[in-house]
């Protein structure tokens, strides 16, 4: 079972809120919530390892990823702004302890779809 922690806060925007779901998600391998809310042209760039572009190729590497469920997550902080959002945090898997940043561009500024994924990941 994944730990979360996640800092409280006012609780008071949706697209906050969705970001910390979507981050769970990930931690957790749930992998339909993940391809459910990205767009057909999805673009994901994992810096300094690979690009996936387009749904179906997204949907293959997430249900590769799922598998590797974290042991812990802590989310630091959720910004979000218009059609962009990101989020900062450390995860821990296999006995090692990475912190992450995941940049999302929406594909409009309401609704739950989104259409770009910058992650930067480091071993610390």
């Amino acid at each position: 079972m994944t730990k979360i922690n996640i800092p409280i806060d006012c609780g008071n925007s949706p697209k906050r809120e969705f970001i910390k779901e979507f981050n769970v998600a990930f931690a957790k391998g749930n992998a339909d919530f993940i391809i459910e809310h990205v767009s057909d042209d999805i673009v994901w760039t994992m810096h300094g390892d690979k690009k996936i572009e387009g749904k179906e190729s997204f949907s293959k590497e997430i249900h590769k990823m799922k598998e590797k469920v974290a042991d812990e997550m802590t989310l630091h902080s959720v910004i979000t702004h218009g059609k962009e959002a990101s989020a900062n945090g450390e995860i821990k898997m296999d006995g090692k302890t990475y912190a992450f940043c995941d940049v999302y561009v929406f594909a409009k500024t309401t609704g739950k779809i989104i259409k770009r994924i910058d992650s930067y990941i480091i071993s610390i």
